[in-house]
């Protein structure tokens, strides 16, 4: 059986790559993902573009977008347009996607990767705390769509891939702001595949697990889990990496997955089914982290 593809922890690109589809099956498409400068999402940017794919990257960091763009196109060959933008405010998704439709003609595939987390039990986490959380997983998921969806999609169609987590899934142990706005995502997902099939755009979600070399990985204590083995009780006895996210977002994306819509792939090495909900380990966790804050 073969192993995790080579990943690299830092915000770089791969120093090799082999291809698992054909390397022009995004020939000449364009790809809009937000929070594309980091992380998950720019792993995802990367492995789109050596497909073929052109991208439009999107954040409120541009001096971390231009890096990331810039990376992006000397590793691969194919353009990357940086664009400052915040998901909770819809007419700055609009600009960068008028921004967008100028500099490339066209708009094929929408990756929501934009999202933020933090470990807190429910009881220390603050109204403003829960709201915020919502306002970008959940508000930003759908703002990114709708413009998206009115400036292109609705008379070309497209493909949606939103990135969630299967937090909701058991109900994990300090994620409740995390964990309901995903789930509200894997709703929207359904919803969205519904009414936006006919004009030819499929919706699709992607549920990650621990993925390591990610700033969630690290604030959600992927670290000490490896230290203390934790990942054992996952069927596939390791953590992910960026890299197979960033496969199974082109597997979606792509041609390969031209009659799937309103599915969530979780991708998780079969964590959700076995890890257990360590309630005491996490609040120790949590407990610690809020000591080196202070």
């Amino acid at each position: 059986m073969a192993g995790a593809p080579e990943d690299v922890d830092t915000d770089d690109c791969l120093s090799s790559y082999t291809h698992v589809y054909s390397a022009d099956l995004l020939k000449d498409q364009v790809a809009f993902i937000t929070g594309g400068g980091s992380g998950i999402g720019f792993r995802i940017a990367e492995v789109l573009m050596r497909h073929g794919c052109d991208t439009a990257i999107a954040s409120r960091n541009p001096e971390k977008l231009s890096e990331a763009a810039r990376k992006l196109t000397a590793a691969t060959g194919r353009r990357c347009l940086p664009l400052q933008m915040d998901v909770r405010q819809p007419d700055t998704i609009s600009a960068a996607v008028d921004e967008t439709l100028k500099q490339f003609g066209r708009v094929d595939i929408l990756i929501n990767n934009a999202a933020g987390n933090f470990l807190c039990p429910a009881s220390s986490l603050s109204f403003n705390a829960f709201r915020t959380i919502l306002e970008i997983d959940t508000m930003g998921t759908f703002n990114t769509s709708k413009v998206i969806y009115d400036k292109w999609f609705k008379d070309h169609g497209g493909s949606v891939v939103n990135i969630s987590a299967t937090l909701g899934y058991r109900g994990q142990a300090l994620q409740v702001h995390a964990g309901s706005a995903k789930a509200a995502n894997d709703a929207m997902t359904r919803h969205l595949a519904v009414e936006w099939g006919p004009s030819g755009v499929r919706v699709n979600t992607v549920a990650p697990g621990p993925i390591s070399g990610t700033e969630g990985y690290r604030r959600l204590g992927g670290p000490t889990a490896e230290r203390t083995e934790s990942f054992r009780n996952i069927p596939l006895q390791r953590a992910g990496n960026k890299t197979e996210m960033a496969h199974a977002v082109l597997f979606l994306a792509s041609r390969a997955a031209s009659y799937v819509t309103g599915a969530t792939l979780v991708a998780d090495g079969g964590a959700w089914f076995t890890s257990a909900n360590d309630v005491e380990r996490l609040l120790g966790f949590w407990s610690s982290e809020k000591k080196k804050d202070k």
